[in-house]
């Protein structure tokens, strides 16, 4: 079995006399796509900062690559190799696709004393990274705000990969897009996995996760009800475990070990 890229061992989260992390252990594999499954209010949210480097977990450890790691901002983390794409993205609608893909990591050439940005190297790569993932833009210079939901996600994911990460954490990417847009999104989850990138899905659409996952564990109330492996899991019962807060364990029991 392939070691674990990042290993969340029983993460504790207090916000004073709020508990909210009650002691989840969670891991990912190089080339796996785990999904983090639970309803609003089930500490999702709270557990992808903790491991992105927003929060600062109260109790716990958390291994990258073999080694604990204490991450003190998402700069920390982002040069460890992890990176986040959010629901809102983080993106300037009325900026070009090439300054966002870039933001932040602009290409620059030098004249003499002066760098500016090589927008011919940032543009060729931004059009080719895209054009990868399946996206034909009609010119680099094209706003973000002119681009549906799902070719927004996509920007962000290529962004991701394009930058080096080994770790993409994915929160509720396809909670507002429509059916084709969320067969892209999916589509592109499944061809960074393949690259041996590891991929946390966060969602709390069942069918979503199983369209991709490789396991699944359920969040309820900042705590984890068990992981359930491809193939040993239907839809009906990971919809169950969200909505009523039985364990993966007992659920087992109850369908003789067949989970």
């Amino acid at each position: 079995m392939t070691t674990p890229l990042i290993e969340m061992k029983n993460i504790e989260k207090h916000f004073g006399p709020v508990i909210a992390l009650g002691g989840v252990s969670f891991d990912v594999r190089p080339g796996e796509c785990h999904c983090l499954l639970g309803d609003n209010g089930a500490g999702k949210s709270t557990f992808i900062k903790t491991m992105s480097g927003v929060h600062k977990p109260s109790k716990g450890k958390i291994l990258f690559e073999g080694k604990e790691m204490n991450f003190n901002s998402p700069r920390d983390s982002m040069n460890a190799g992890i990176a986040t794409v959010y629901q809102d993205l983080a993106m300037i609608p009325l900026m070009s696709v090439t300054r966002n893909f870039w933001m932040g990591n602009e290409p620059l050439k030098k004249f003499g004393p002066i760098s500016i940005m090589d927008f011919k190297k940032a543009n060729e790569v931004t059009m080719a990274e895209m054009k990868e993932m399946g996206i034909n833009l009609r010119e680099p210079g094209q706003a973000v705000g002119t681009l549906s939901g799902g070719e927004r996600q996509t920007v962000a994911i290529a962004r991701a990969v394009y930058f080096g990460a080994k770790l993409l954490i994915l929160d509720e990417p396809t909670s507002a897009l429509g059916v084709r847009q969320t067969a892209n999104v999916l589509a592109n989850i499944d061809k960074v996995r393949k690259q041996g990138i590891a991929v946390v899905f966060i969602t709390h659409n069942v069918r979503h996760a199983m369209a991709v996952g490789d396991r699944f564990t359920v969040l309820n109330r900042g705590k984890t009800l068990g992981t359930a492996v491809k193939g040993e899991i239907t839809p009906e019962e990971l919809q169950d475990l969200m909505a009523g807060g039985q364990s993966i364990a007992k659920l087992e029991g109850s369908l003789g070990g067949t989970v």
